[in-house]
């Protein structure tokens, strides 16, 4: 699971991604709402966690923006505010949940999830591109009916690549997408990882291409 953070009070910031990082989720974080719609964009994050009280434009008009560019992902609004009509205007702006500041964190983990998972039973769990087809629920990938022997590194990076198949992704998000490496992972580790996948999946009429300076695109073969 991937969360975008948008917080600005720098001890909640550590404190919560550390939370969630202990559950093996990745945690993007920014202390600003002016870049969240184009993260959001460019990115498949699947939860939004969103502070109310931002400097810049707030977490009101970052969630206006969000949602008036069609981006569906869920948001769970984070608020010191406890007033009735501040949650009201949050959930009749498109948020998904909200939690009142001072918060649990195993509360925070609990709705995240709860949230995605209510998400997820909305769409579909199978992604496909030529041949190639992943089950995410039961984490498994097959050609045609054939299953895939994957590592769970393998698996962690391919899930990862085929939610963005069609897009350019950086080495440096590569190296978020799994948890089974270590900290500070090398790029001979993923270069090694993306080698053997590449070999996997090729025989599904899909590439794995490198664009140099930039990253890696998942795509059809033509």
């Amino acid at each position: 699971m991937r969360i975008l953070l948008v917080e600005d009070d720098e001890h909640l910031v550590e404190t919560t991604a550390r939370a969630l990082r202990s559950q093996g989720w990745v945690v993007d974080c920014t202390a600003r709402g002016e870049p969240v719609p184009r993260s959001l964009r460019e990115d498949a994050y699947d939860i939004l966690i969103l502070d109310i009280g931002l400097a810049g434009i707030d977490g009101f008009e970052t969630l206006r923006r969000v949602r008036s560019e069609g981006i569906a992902v869920p948001v769970l609004l984070l608020t010191a505010r406890d007033a009735v009509e501040d949650r009201v205007r949050g959930l009749e702006g498109g948020a998904d949940d909200y939690l009142v500041k001072p918060f649990a964190l195993t509360e925070l983990v609990a709705r995240a999830r709860a949230l995605v998972r209510r998400s997820q039973a909305r769409t579909s769990n199978q992604l496909q591109l030529a041949r190639l087809r992943i089950d995410q629920e039961a984490r498994r990938a097959y050609i045609d009916n054939e299953p895939l022997a994957l590592s769970a590194r393998e698996w962690d990076v391919l899930g990862f690549l085929m939610a963005r198949a069609g897009k350019v992704v950086p080495k440096e998000h590569i190296a978020l997408a799994s948890n089974a490496w270590d900290q500070g992972v090398s790029d001979n580790a993923i270069e090694v990882c993306l080698s053997r996948l590449r070999a996997k999946i090729e025989p599904g009429g899909v590439q794995l291409r490198t664009v140099r300076g930039l990253g890696y695109l998942l795509e059809e073969i033509a």
